[in-house]
Parts: C-alpha cells; sequence; structure tokens
C-alpha cells in the first residue's frame, strides 16, 4: 500500500480497535506524523503492509491518546 493509505489503514485501525472517533483518530495520526513517527514509511513503502499498520495503530493510541 502507498504511504498515504498506510495513514488511512492506520486511522481506520484506531476507531476499530479503541471505539474512537474518526476526528479523534485522525487528529492522533496527524500528530504522530508531524513528530516523524512514519518518516521511514515514506523513505520505504515496503514497510507500509497491513500487519505494519496494526502495529502503528497501537503504537500511536498508546502514545498519543
Amino acid at each position: 500500500m502507498t504511504y498515504e493509505e498506510h495513514l488511512d489503514e492506520v486511522t481506520t485501525l484506531i476507531t476499530e480497535k479503541y471505539g474512537i472517533s474518526d476526528e479523534a483518530a485522525i487528529r492522533m495520526v496527524m500528530r504522530a506524523q508531524a513528530d516523524d513517527f512514519f518518516s521511514g514509511h515514506d523513505d520505504d513503502p515496503s514497510i507500509c503492509t497491513l500487519d505494519r499498520a496494526h502495529q502503528d495503530a497501537k503504537a500511536v493510541f498508546k502514545k498519543y491518546r
């Protein structure tokens, strides 16, 4: 998946797994992106996988909730 698709998937997984609103999940992902959490993903699209999206959703939720 592309970098943008990965961010969308992480956002979706946060809403599904943790029962929060789309807006709150988007804010979390945007904060993580501003903190360069996803900088490696943009440089190496091969890490933009569904498995990694699940890991990233958990990490972003824990850090930015």
